[in-house]
């Protein structure tokens, strides 16, 4: 699927998965979206849980849903803290308002809670917290990957060629049903 003209965040942070946040970075450029890492600051380097590294693109305060087309939330324990950050949540909700994408793995679920987002929605995540996501309202199911409207989780690194695959389907649906609108 080609997503040319398409515009994805990975958010980042201390902590993240490895996978979780490469895996999503590359194979969207690869499909030509322009794809940014965002954190707290443009610029910084941020550590995965095995010391990994990646440079922000961009600092959380420099986008906005108007900007997006999709928000990629990974996992590892940098949800913990990117659910700490107002702006953050901000951009998810506003995200989910706008019907774009909003796609999280494993433990990224947390930031699904916190941004109030999954209420009568299914959902899935990493299985430790599982209990998080159905305390915020959402109707919990235990696959790979679970699509509810702009909604897009899996559970585990594993996960992530359907992960991806749904993300690119959902953002290629968006881009015909904006030609065709375009054209009537």
């Amino acid at each position: 699927m080609r997503l040319e003209g398409k515009r994805i965040a990975v958010l980042v942070a201390d902590l993240y998965q490895e996978m979780e946040v490469w895996y999503p970075l590359l194979r969207f450029r690869e499909d030509g979206a322009k794809t940014v890492a965002v954190g707290d600051a443009a610029g910084k380097t941020y550590t995965s849980k095995k010391g990994y590294p990646v440079v922000s693109d961009k600092s959380i305060a420099e986008v906005s849903a108007a900007d997006l087309d999709a928000v990629i939330v990974p996992g590892g324990w940098a949800p913990d803290a990117l659910r700490q950050d107002e702006r953050v949540l901000k951009l998810v909700r506003e995200m989910d308002k706008a019907g774009k994408i909003v796609a999280a793995i494993c433990h990224a679920g947390w930031v699904l809670c916190s941004a109030d987002i999954v209420r009568g929605r299914k959902a899935t995540c990493f299985k430790a917290i599982k209990d998080d996501m159905i305390h915020a309202g959402a109707q919990y199911v235990d696959e790979e990957v679970v699509v509810d409207g702009n909604l897009i989780t899996s559970r585990v690194p594993t996960d992530l060629p359907a992960f991806c695959r749904e993300v690119a389907k959902a953002l290629a649906a968006k881009a015909a049903a904006q030609t065709s609108g375009s054209r009537s």
